[in-house]
This record gives structure tokens, C-alpha cells and sequence, in this order.
């Protein structure tokens, strides 16, 4: 039986991103995958290139290095396996994905793969959520160095400093027929479940149901945001006096300046911004056990040995 041949793109700067790339290329060699590694910095102008005669791509990163790649493995029309190599992996963890590696070379090898949403801002595609706020002053303190300094530290320190410098600004938010004007400090519009490291846009959402959950936060003290931090972890903040909620397909966000928005970690847009869910835009490898938490699981199949670019009954964008 043919192995299966993979584009492996690896980010070699990513927290975890020291791991021998052939460990990674033995393992998936073990399971019937011959790993083809391209260049991280050539791979997204080169990948239709790339993945010519491929079955599938490989990413391995974190949060920032798979939304970097997401628009060049859509237009492949290949499924995508993720390697979570970075700080946070909030995708990996809305996915159900093993946190090392390795195990999670063999979750791709194992072929059962599942259709995925992706939210696009502005012409730009993103896998967990687009926020404006604080999410953005903490992306900006994100470095490098800091990430390796303090590894799954990282966000709740950020955070807290970023919070000192954080202005509120206002907010006008279009859902259907359904408009707020609000006051905030944070406003995120998620896709998938996770973000910021663990947070939860919300409880129930999920990466497959063609709908984006939306959150504002108010602006409040210092203690007060601690006191809310459990219910965000949790997705539990749909309660809370601070925090306004919503759910929608489409979302307009207007701002009374200029404010930047950030995609999976990254900075890439600007508002007003004009949010949209794409509809099983992607089949991505996933553990065949059980849907991860941010999965209904409804829309998994086994991926053929022999794979084809289209993914069986896959559904283009909406």
C-alpha cells in the first residue's frame, strides 16, 4: 500500500518548535506518511507549489504560525494536520489533539478527519478568534523572548499589564437585525472555543457549527476582572453584569477610531471590521476516540489511504 505524501511545514522559532524535525518525520514516516519539510518563511508564497501530487499539509507551530498558513492550505484543497508546537495551541486544544507531538503525528497517521469552520475579517481567515482591546495590547507584549521566558505564563502576566495601559473605546455591534452600542474593554468574536491560552469564548461553542459567539466586556477595576478571570477560563461569562453575549453567523464591529484587530494571536486588521463564518471550510485530522471539546463531531470521516485533493462531501464556503 502507497504511502500517503505530506507537505510538512515546521516553525522552527515556535516554544516548542526545538523538537528534532526527524523525530517528527520518523513518526509520521511510522504511519505511513512520507514527510516532505519546506521552509517556514518560503512555505506560504510556495505552497500551491509545494503541495503539488501532496495527500495532505503538515503545520506544526503554535496558534500564530497556523492562522500565518491558513489561506495558502485552503487553496490546496488539501486536509491539514497540526502539530502543537507553540505556547498556548488553542486550536490543538478545541480540537481534542494530544499535547505532544509525537502523539500527535500519529492522530494525523490515523486518517480520521473532520470538517471545520473558519471566521474571516476583512478578507482575513482565522481558526479561533478576532478580538479588539486588550487581546491586542497582550499580542504586542507577546514576544519571542517572553513566550520561552515564561511558557503557559505568558498570557496571565501579559494580560496584567497590559490592563494598566488599556484604554476603553466604544463599540457599535451589527448581528442580523440585532444592533448594540456598548462601552468596552475587550471584545472578542470567536470561532472556535479556545483563545488567550486556555480561555473560552464560550462553553458550548464549537469550531463546526457555522456560527460565531461574540463577547464584550465592560470596563471594570483591576479586582473586578480578577474576580470574572474562573468564568472566562470556564466559558461560563454569559452572566456575568460586565459582559454582554451574543451569537450570529455575521458580525459588523465599529469603533469610534481606528482600532486594531487580532486574529489567532496576530495583529492583521483593522476595524470596522466585517466578520463572516465560512462553512466547513477545511477537514482537519483530529483523535477518532472522541470530538474534542470545541467538535459537535458530526462531520467526521475517514480520510481515504490514498487521499484526494477534494475531501469527501466536503462543503465550500458559505
Amino acid at each position: 500500500m502507497a504511502n500517503r505524501r505530506a507537505v510538512l511545514i515546521v516553525n522552527r522559532n515556535a516554544r516548542s518548535g526545538a523538537i528534532e524535525l526527524d523525530q517528527i518525520v520518523a513518526a509520521l514516516e511510522e504511519g505511513g506518511i512520507d514527510a516532505h519539510p519546506i521552509d517556514c518563511d518560503r512555505a506560504a508564497a510556495g505552497m500551491t507549489t509545494a503541495a503539488k501530487g501532496a495527500d495532505l499539509v503538515i503545520v506544526g507551530g503554535g496558534d500564530g504560525t497556523l492562522n500565518r498558513f491558513a489561506e495558502p492550505v485552503v487553496e490546496t484543497g488539501l486536509p491539514l494536520g497540526v502539530l502543537p508546537l507553540g505556547t498556548a495551541n488553542d486550536l490543538a486544544r478545541t480540537l481534542g489533539l494530544p499535547s505532544d507531538p509525537i502523539e500527535a503525528c500519529a492522530v494525523i497517521a490515523a486518517g480520521h478527519a473532520q470538517l471545520i469552520d473558519l471566521g474571516e475579517v476583512n478578507g482575513k481567515l482565522f481558526f479561533n478568534v478576532a478580538s479588539i482591546g486588550l487581546s491586542v495590547e497582550v499580542a504586542n507584549r507577546l514576544t519571542r523572548q517572553f513566550k520561552r521566558r515564561w511558557g503557559v505564563f505568558s498570557y496571565p502576566l501579559a494580560s496584567m499589564d497590559a490592563w494598566k495601559a488599556m484604554r476603553s473605546f466604544r463599540a457599535r455591534i451589527t448581528a442580523g437585525e440585532r444592533q448594540l452600542t456598548l462601552r468596552s474593554i475587550q471584545l472578542s468574536v470567536g470561532n472556535g472555543r479556545y483563545y488567550g491560552g486556555g480561555m473560552s469564548v464560550s462553553e458550548d461553542a464549537s469550531i463546526d457549527d457555522g456560527m460565531f459567539d461574540l463577547y464584550c466586556l465592560e470596563p471594570r477595576s483591576l479586582m473586578q476582572m480578577a474576580a470574572l478571570m474562573p468564568a472566562f477560563v470556564a466559558g461560563r461569562h454569559r452572566t456575568a453584569d460586565a459582559v454582554h453575549c451574543l451569537r450570529a453567523g455575521e458580525i459588523t464591529v465599529e469603533t469610534s477610531r481606528p482600532l486594531r484587530v487580532n486574529t489567532d494571536g496576530e495583529v492583521t486588521a483593522r476595524t470596522p471590521a466585517s466578520s463572516r463564518v465560512i462553512r466547513h471550510a477545511l477537514r482537519v485530522f483530529v483523535p477518532e476516540s472522541a470530538p474534542g471539546p470545541g467538535l459537535t463531531g458530526d462531520r467526521r470521516t475517514a480520510w481515504p489511504e490514498t487521499g484526494s485533493r477534494e475531501p469527501p462531501d466536503a462543503h465550500g464556503p458559505a
